[in-house]
């Protein structure tokens, strides 16, 4: 009896769990169903607003200008092939004159000329040299004594070199250098020394001694005459200038050089000459050529031959 009823109550539970399972798998598929119900609903949904939009726009008509625009854009892309233009030769009209028939044609066409290139405003102003002096309170006059003052030199001083080491800086020593009237640095360079004053005035650098007076230090020092600018009073220091009455030059050298003088003492004289000073020269030489050149024999008292003499 007690088999039996365990043997019942088995079938009992496999048969509920049968039906469990039966259960499950129905739940199942009615979920997968909604699902599927739902995703095609709404493919369903998107495929008629799609349809809805296209049909807008062919009422529009979006879709053939778009179409329009895309076609455009690819003809202008395409490029024409280019034409070589072939020169036409020139109608030249037979001659129907036999006279000329040996003469060549004349051509009456106008040729015009092709102009010089001109320089432009700036390349002038470049090209354009220009000193400014300011004025001092006396007027600064120079004669043709002070020009025939004026240095010369038979051969050229190299700049930057005398009193400079290798890497081209200047030395200066405060102990053994020598104070140079024109740019009052103290050096180690030659110097020249005045034989008329023996002053330090008289002492110039080579640099300062070319530039400003167009002389050269080692031809000053070899000569037994040599005078400084400050005695020969053509100096042209800061200095010198302000005791004058008048300003200071600054650094024109370049700009001298330029123009075609020599130095700044040639510059200075030669522009500042006034024309009371020039046509007094002109007028002594005028005279001096004039008067004809006397004789000791010409300053004895001679008696004067007349005609009345001669015929007595």
């Amino acid at each position: 009896m007690g088999t039996r009823r365990s043997e019942e109550q088995n079938a009992l539970s496999s048969d509920s769990e049968e039906e469990n399972d039966i259960a499950t798998t129905q739940t199942k598929t009615t979920k997968t169903e909604v699902v599927v119900s739902e995703s095609s609903r709404y493919e369903q949904i998107r495929e008629q607003r799609m349809k809805e939009n296209a049909e807008r726009m062919n009422k529009l008509g979006l879709l053939n200008l778009s179409l329009n625009l895309n076609l455009k854009l690819n003809k202008n892309k395409t490029q024409r092939p280019q034409i070589k233009k072939i020169p036409l030769p020139l109608n030249q009209s037979e001659r129907r004159s036999s006279r000329i028939m040996s003469l060549a044609p004349v051509d009456y066409r106008f040729k015009r000329l092709k102009a010089e290139p001109q320089q432009s405003s700036s390349s002038k102003k470049r090209n354009r040299v220009e000193i400014y002096i300011e004025e001092g309170t006396n007027p600064e006059v120079y004669t043709e004594k002070h020009e025939k003052l004026l240095g010369d030199c038979e051969t050229v001083w190299e700049l930057y070199v005398d009193g400079y080491d290798e890497d081209g800086d200047r030395i200066y020593d405060p102990t053994k250098g020598v104070k140079c009237h024109q740019c009052r640095h103290v050096t180690v360079g030659q110097l020249t020394d005045c034989n008329k004053c023996e002053l330090p005035q008289g002492q110039l650098c080579g640099d300062c001694l070319y530039t400003r007076y167009g002389e050269n230090v080692t031809e000053a020092n070899f000569n037994p005459k040599w005078t400084c600018p400050s005695c020969r009073e053509i100096c042209n220091c800061n200095s010198c200038r302000r005791r004058n009455g008048w300003m200071p030059t600054g650094n024109i050298y370049n700009k001298v050089t330029k123009l075609g003088f020599k130095s700044v003492a040639h510059y200075l004289i030669k522009t500042c000459r006034t024309e009371k000073s020039m046509k007094n020269s002109v007028a002594e030489n005028i005279v001096a050529q004039e008067t004809p050149e006397t004789s000791p024999d010409s300053t004895l008292n001679r008696p004067i031959r007349t005609r009345r003499a001669l015929r007595s």
